[in-house]
Formats: structure tokens, C-alpha cells, sequence
């Protein structure tokens, strides 16, 4: 299971995602670029000392993402018609994908999809942050693969 990070505009978002990553054994894949420098004081603060403890890697852009990515791409998105997070059925070696926090994805990464999950909310509601949705939609996944860390 990885987490991947479509050209983030908020570094504690990312350092956010990056702890979540370390602390459940799902890798992370940040796709550039990034709105900001890498090593922002924000995503460090976010991520505190677990940046070392998580699996991290960095593609140039899209089609770098894609040629490194194994198994399916699982992109959470907000559009109508997408799979809700309920009845989505996840893999172990699935990536799920986020867009950035200001534009979401392009439609090529939308067609590129093996799958859009929406997280149901109630009516009116525009969208959730990115880390709290990425933390959701990973417990899920989690859950349905068995794939929460062991004590």
C-alpha cells in the first residue's frame, strides 16, 4: 500500500502524510512539483522525527509517477460518479492518490486512473483536507487488506 501526493501546494499537509505513512508501513510517493521547497521548516514540523522512519520517494512529474508505480492507482476525488469510500474494494498493492490541495488532479491523471473514490459526506460539504481524506481513505484500505501494522 503506498500514498501518493499529486503536486502539494501545503507542507503540513505533506509532513502530515509523511507521519501517517511512517507510522502505518504505507510508503509515499510525492509527485512534483511541490509548492514549496522540500526541506520547508512546516513539513518538518509536521512530520517531526518520523521523515526518517517513512518510506519517501520523489518523482519528477507525472509520467515519472507512473513508471515507478506498481499496481493500481486509486484516485480520491470529489467528482460525481466516483466509487464511494464504502463500497470501494482496495488491494494491498494499491497506491492511492491525492491531488493538491488547491486544484486537485489534471483531467489526464483522472483518465489515468484505475479507479476514483469519493468519501461520502453530507450535502453542501465541498471537501475535506487532503491529510485527514488521505487518513481516511488508508484506514480503509488498511482494513479491508489486513494490512494494519502489527504491535
Amino acid at each position: 500500500m503506498r500514498l501518493a501526493l499529486h503536486q502539494p501546494d501545503i507542507a503540513g499537509n505533506v509532513g502530515t502524510l509523511i507521519r501517517l505513512g511512517a507510522c502505518l508501513g504505507v510508503g509515499v510517493d510525492l509527485i512534483e512539483p511541490m509548492g514549496f521547497p522540500f526541506g520547508d521548516r512546516s513539513l518538518a514540523r509536521a512530520g517531526m522525527d518520523y521523515r526518517d522512519a517513512a518510506d519517501v520517494e520523489r518523482h519528477v512529474d507525472w509520467s515519472a509517477f507512473v513508471a515507478a508505480a506498481s499496481g493500481r492507482i486509486v484516485l480520491l476525488t470529489t467528482r460525481p460518479g466516483a466509487t464511494p469510500l464504502p463500497d470501494a474494494l482496495f488491494r494491498a498493492d494499491d497506491t492511492l492518490l491525492l491531488g493538491s490541495e488547491g486544484a486537485g488532479v489534471p483531467e489526464q491523471v483522472h483518465a489515468q486512473a484505475d479507479l476514483a473514490v469519493r468519501i461520502p459526506m453530507r450535502p453542501g460539504m465541498r471537501s475535506l483536507n487532503v491529510a485527514v481524506a488521505g487518513a481516511i481513505a488508508v484506514a480503509e484500505a488498511l482494513r479491508q487488506t489486513g494490512g494494519w501494522p502489527g504491535e
